[in-house]
């Protein structure tokens, strides 16, 4: 899904606050990571049938949350806890992709019930964490302007001082006192922060801390759910974060980096189903009409477990693509470097579509996250310095470093893995 289509979507709907009296658009559990995972949680227990309705009861509660829940978020089992617990931390982004029209709820006796209004935004907003953080930036952005909130924040991230942000947040607490159910400067600080933060990370600016202005430009980690814990995700970073803070601030051992490991793989196997009729991703005449059941790591997750839940960095194959070509001799500790030169061809190949093709809906490749598998791949930094969607430099790279291969065992399937560029 692309940028345009999330904001024609938004186009729709009038999000003011005055008319809706809703102070609960966003909140306190509204980060872009819980938001993301959520997501993938209503996804799952759904099996992303639009007619099936749930809770928010139903979804802390179903095995896919209860499995990952405690070792993403150091959390105790969701099906021990009282309702106090976990409540906030499921119902508050249920909230937000309902008041974003992405959910449509409907009050029976005393709980919400809710269906998928949106299954290809909410299945975008689940790919991954940025494109949930870009969700939630033209979300805020869209409620601002409807709301009429908009030039006080505008304000703020031009003028950048203690008068400015003292006169944003004074407009903003009154505002939500005067038409909505909140009652408490305190209150409205918190979700206050949830608002001007992920701006200022876009916009690379000061934000909010403490109750008052930050002391430096809000970072990624700034708006994560977990500030201790949690860093820069895995799954691709955002064209205006230096590469730098993005490489030095990525998880390889925790729970949130196994799940988002995991859940990548997922992703590339339901896309290659749903796209691909299941097949290989390397065109091989002899693996034709056999499914591509395995999903393999092209840099492989022991030695680059900083990439290794990129979706660039991954490839669907036969099984015995992935255990008598990738791995020799079905030793999966070793990679076969003549097989890798041409899984990195044909994955160019795949990305390219993916990103260029006007016909694709569903884009769930980067181009900024791509040359840094490939940098990191390839301890080089020759791939970032390409221009954007530059793939006959991204292939003549490619060719250069794997020079010694081209004439290898795997010869034969160059040619039909190679893009071709018109």
């Amino acid at each position: 899904m692309r940028s345009e289509n999330i904001e024609q979507f938004f186009s729709q709907f009038d999000f003011d606050i005055r008319k809706s009296k809703d102070a609960r658009w966003i909140d306190q559990k509204c980060t872009h990571d819980v938001v993301n995972i959520i997501a993938d949680c209503i996804l799952e227990f759904t099996q992303h049938d639009t007619n099936k309705s749930f809770t928010v009861k139903d979804i802390w509660l179903s095995d896919y949350a209860i499995e990952n829940v405690q070792a993403m978020f150091s959390k105790p089992d969701p099906s021990q806890q009282s309702q106090n617990e976990y409540d906030k931390y499921f119902s508050q982004p249920i909230k937000l992709l309902s008041y974003s029209r992405i959910l449509r709820a409907e009050k029976i006796g005393s709980r919400y019930q809710y269906k998928i209004n949106n299954l290809a935004l909410l299945e975008h907003i689940a790919l991954k964490p940025t494109n949930t953080l870009n969700f939630l930036i033209s979300y805020i952005q869209k409620v601002l302007a409807d709301s009429g909130l908009d030039t006080a924040f505008n304000q703020f991230f031009q003028i950048q001082n203690k008068d400015a942000y003292a006169q944003v947040r004074k407009v903003f607490i009154d505002f939500t006192i005067e038409h909505t159910a909140i009652n408490t400067e305190v209150e409205c600080g918190r979700i206050f922060t949830k608002i001007v933060n992920p701006l200022a990370f876009k916009f690379k600016k000061y934000g909010t801390e403490k109750g008052r202005i930050s002391n430096k430009i809000i970072t990624m980690q700034d708006i994560q759910y977990n500030r201790t814990n949690w860093r820069d995700d895995l799954a691709g970073k955002e064209k205006h974060i230096p590469r730098q803070e993005y490489a030095g601030n990525i998880p390889v051992e925790s729970g949130y980096s196994a799940y988002l490991v995991q859940k990548a793989k997922k992703d590339i196997r339901n896309f290659n189903d749903r796209f691909r009729n299941g097949l290989s991703e390397v065109w091989q005449q002899t693996e034709q009409g056999i499914k591509a059941t395995q999903m393999h790591h092209i840099f492989p997750q022991s030695d680059f477990p900083t990439i290794a839940a990129h979706l660039e960095n991954l490839i669907a194959l036969t099984p015995n693509q992935h255990y008598a070509m990738a791995h020799p001799d079905n030793k999966t500790m070793y990679i076969d470097k003549d097989f890798q030169y041409i899984c990195l061809l044909a994955k160019c190949g795949h990305i390219m579509d993916n990103l260029t093709n006007p016909q694709v809906n569903q884009q769930i490749y980067d181009f900024d996250s791509y040359t840094f598998v490939l940098d990191t791949g390839l301890n080089t930094d020759k791939f970032s310095q390409i221009d954007d969607l530059d793939f006959v430099s991204i292939v003549l790279n490619i060719d250069y470093f794997y020079s010694e291969y081209s004439n290898g065992k795997f010869n034969g399937l160059i040619k039909n893995n190679k893009p071709i560029f018109k």
